[in-house]
């Protein structure tokens, strides 16, 4: 009986180690595979990269701004841009539920164009896509236009 219980405390202590996948779909977005991910980025869509720093900086979506989900996620919903810009969430891959996360959060903010790239980093490193590794505080400066 003694060693069943130090067998069930164990599972118990290990299961945050264990990988969930995430999901699917998120409500008010688009959930887009690689190829699609490179069509958006090739028409100017703003990529989101919400890893932690540490992975931020061992390599990123070229041209990807660094918001930690941790962290400086938060202050998206502050932003003045338009709600229209096309966004595109992603972690580094579909067992990284933290995209998902940011993709309901920037939805429930009021973004419209919100696209889920479930595949993440990982499968963006797969097909050999355009990246860089860069300081983890590297930063992209966006300005609104005049009115």
């Amino acid at each position: 009986m003694h060693r069943l219980v130090l067998v069930c405390v164990g599972w118990l202590l290990c299961q945050p180690l264990v990988a969930q996948e995430a999901p699917l779909q998120v409500a008010g977005a688009i959930t887009v595979n690689v190829i699609q991910a490179k069509h958006l980025h090739d028409h100017g869509a703003l990529f989101i990269d919400v890893r932690p720093a540490r992975e931020w900086g061992w390599g990123h979506i070229e041209g990807a701004i660094h918001l930690d989900l941790r962290g400086r996620f938060a202050s998206l919903a502050q932003v003045p841009w338009p709600r229209e810009v096309p966004l595109v969430i992603y972690c580094d891959s579909e067992v990284c539920a933290q995209s998902a996360v940011a993709v309901e959060q920037a939805v429930g903010w009021g973004f419209t164009r919100v696209f889920y790239f479930r595949g993440g980093y990982f499968a963006w490193q797969l097909f050999d896509m355009p990246s860089s590794k860069g300081s983890v505080n590297e930063r992209l400066a966006l300005s609104s236009p005049d009115p």
